[in-house]
């Protein structure tokens, strides 16, 4: 924690809580608005369904690449400096998708796009760490997974309003004034939260030495797995919504926000409940508490698929009930993970953030393609994502014990 903490930021808490949160919903909202116009963007740019998956698996792999580097940069340049170049190009990569004029276009800006989304998350969680105590800093953490529910839950509805209103590019182009918002914003408000005495020399072989360190800690590996693996259980959903919700569910592009609105209200209170409970319960009850919601409605989940046929009606408040399970516990574990390593916080969630990321893509990629054809696998898929964060979890557990 910065010793200097309370002279940098004397608005109230909830005012850094919703700064932040706009830096960490750049990532989610630049997929969530645009997938309503998923099938107009295939028409007019004639591409196939896989080439427009592409366009998904290129931004999180550009994501999940550049997140191994914005930790670290922070850590050697500053958490400002970071925030604002990542601004800048998100900015000037999504005017790029806004001029697409073919498939490969498109794929090539998504991916700086992913490139640079990703350098407000991995800062923003450095500097909740720079400015609280390990409480405090789990009732922001919780405050920031609030409000950043708030974005991508209105996001679907932006994008199908101006589909159906304006065109797929116009999409875009509100992604440009968005990017231009919070750049101002971060501009003219943000400070700098990183002390002068944890500024860390940026020379590549240390950053390789460092980042080698990391993969070879178990621990960290097992946390960073179990925070972010079970996320995909939701997310998978997300990726697959053109044809869940559109085809699965029968809901119209201007109706996507309903499963939206279920999924992010679920991570919205989960992490209102997560907040409220720090520094009343123990961490480990806390995430065991997260784990068991997700589990019994992963089997649900898997359970109603087989006997029922799909519909809108069931499908969301479970879809919704296992993202709360997950933001009640993933801000105590995302905690776990920064103070391993607390004199390289920049790094370490960086790396975090690449293994969630990675995961993202490699779903994206390679799991939703093969399961999205049916509501069962698309819940079989959802509860290996759980199992295999279960299981990291237990590993961690039953070594603190």
């Amino acid at each position: 924690m910065n010793p200097e903490a309370s002279k940098l930021w004397r608005a109230p808490r909830w005012a850094l809580a919703v700064m932040l949160a706009g830096l960490a919903m750049l990532g989610p909202f630049s997929i969530d608005t645009y997938l309503p116009a998923f099938s107009g963007i295939a028409a007019a740019l004639q591409a196939t369904p896989v080439q427009m998956q592409q366009t998904l698996s290129s931004y999180l792999l550009g994501f999940a690449v550049m997140n191994l580097f914005h930790g670290a940069l922070s850590d050697s340049f500053g958490r400002r400096p970071v925030v604002l170049w990542g601004m800048a190009v998100f900015t000037l990569a999504s005017v790029g998708c806004a001029l697409s004029g073919s498939i490969g276009q498109l794929v090539f800006w998504r991916t700086v796009q992913g490139m640079s989304a990703g350098a407000g998350m991995v800062v923003s969680r450095a500097i909740i760490r720079d400015m609280f105590a390990p409480s405090e800093a789990q009732r922001v953490m919780s405050q920031v997974t609030i409000f950043f529910g708030v974005a991508p839950a209105i996001a679907p509805m932006i994008g199908g309003f101006l589909f159906v209103h304006a065109d797929w590019h116009s999409i875009f182009w509100f992604l440009v004034a968005v990017g231009l918002v919070l750049f101002i914003a971060n501009w003219r408000l943000l400070p700098e939260t990183l002390h002068r005495d944890m500024v860390q020399p940026f020379h590549l072989l240390p950053l390789l030495r460092g980042y080698w360190r990391l993969c070879s800690n178990r621990r960290f590996i097992l946390l960073a797995l179990a925070s972010g693996i079970p996320f995909n259980g939701m997310f998978l959903y997300v990726l697959a919504a053109p044809v869940f919700v559109g085809e699965h569910l029968g809901l119209a592009p201007t109706q996507f926000f309903w499963f939206f609105c279920f999924s992010i209200g679920g991570i919205m209170g989960g992490a209102w409940l997560s907040g409220r409970l720090a520094g009343k319960i123990r961490p480990k009850r806390q995430i065991r508490h997260g784990f068991t919601i997700m589990l019994v409605f992963a089997c649900l989940n898997v359970l109603l698929n087989a006997v029922l046929p799909p519909s809108p009606y069931w499908a969301l408040p479970v879809i919704g009930a296992f993202a709360f399970g997950w933001a009640l516990m993933v801000p105590v574990v995302t905690l776990m993970v920064l103070d391993e390593v607390p004199e390289r916080r920049g790094m370490a969630s960086s790396l975090q953030s690449c293994i969630g990321s990675a995961s993202n893509a490699l779903v994206a990629g390679l799991v939703v393609p093969l399961v999205m054809h049916s509501t069962l696998t698309l819940a079989l898929g959802s509860m290996g994502m759980l199992a295999i964060g279960l299981s990291a979890w237990l590993v961690v557990k039953r070594e603190m014990a």
